[in-house]
């Protein structure tokens, strides 16, 4: 079984390069029966699990923990057995939805680190209105990355608005969504910051040990990329930073995207944070907190 799966992973290798173009990722083959799968991928089963009950001779058994889950809501079965290998490929535990709803279900019943969604989903659920509904329910702060085949520059700042950490567009690498997932993970779970700092800007404040951003005590949900963009202005108070430097800082240096992400996340925090938040356009420049 082992063979197997190397041969299928080396053949999804061979045809990386490939995906640039679309066709092949489009094309690929289901990779569940080849790899001896016989869980319901559809429906939640983890992605492998009854290959990892057969193989007890396995010198390093692989441990999933609810920490390592990922959920990926994709309804073309090709694009989301490729997620899951990749992803498996790197140490997750993988969740599949084929639609909306079961993707919430999975959400709130596993506790994911992160999601996947794609936008264009079956049904009165869309990935839009899944990511709205993390953001305003009980998963406030889910690092979401989101997966669509649409290209146009609303979308991509609608996802944004709606609280998406992160966006790429189809035809994808598997390799570059897999270290955009850890990129997004790591920012969520940065231990540098000391566990008791708060910063107060303002009638703001910005708790780094709890990730949580509070005004007059209670506490305002932001997601992932917000908090840390509000957290980097915080922790240089008084200071003009270009729209660059909050990039490079915020969504790290290898990330490349167009400057007006940080025009939507900015316009978040103040929508959500209101006229407490001492957050002042340097026309030309950027911004500056306090």
């Amino acid at each position: 079984m082992k063979d197997v799966h190397e041969r299928a992973l080396l053949r999804l290798h061979r045809v990386e390069e490939g995906f640039e173009g679309g066709d092949e990722l489009i094309a690929l083959p289901r990779l569940s029966s080849e790899l001896g799968n016989g869980g319901d991928l559809r429906h939640g089963t983890p992605y492998g699990a009854s290959t990892e009950r057969e193989s007890p001779d396995d010198n390093v058994p692989r441990r999933m923990t609810r920490e390592q889950t990922i959920v990926v809501v994709e309804d073309d079965p090709h694009i989301a057995d490729l997620l899951d290998l990749y992803l498996r490929d790197a140490g997750f535990r993988v969740l599949q939805a084929a639609d909306g709803e079961r993707g919430l279900e999975l959400i709130r019943d596993h506790q994911p680190v992160l999601a996947v969604l794609d936008i264009g989903l079956p049904g009165a659920i869309d990935g839009m209105e899944v990511c709205r509904r993390v953001r305003s329910g009980g998963t406030p702060s889910l690092p979401v990355l989101m997966l669509t085949a649409r290209a146009g520059e609303i979308d991509r700042v609608l996802g944004l608005e709606l609280g998406a950490d992160d966006y790429v567009t189809k035809p994808f690498s598997p390799r570059e969504l897999v270290a955009r997932v850890r990129a997004i993970l790591r920012r969520a779970d940065d231990k540098a910051r000391p566990a008791a700092a708060i910063l107060r800007i303002g009638d703001v404040e910005v708790d780094l040990g709890r990730r949580e951003a509070r005004v007059d005590g209670d506490v305002v949900p932001l997601a992932t990329r917000e908090f840390a963009l509000l957290a980097f202005m915080a922790e240089n108070e008084g200071l003009v930073l270009t729209r660059q430097q909050l990039l490079d800082n915020v969504w790290g240096h290898g990330w490349y995207g167009d400057e007006r992400t940080v025009d939507v996340h900015v316009r978040q925090l103040r929508k959500k944070l209101g006229e407490r938040l001492p957050l002042a356009t340097v026309w030309g420049v950027g911004y500056r907190l306090g």
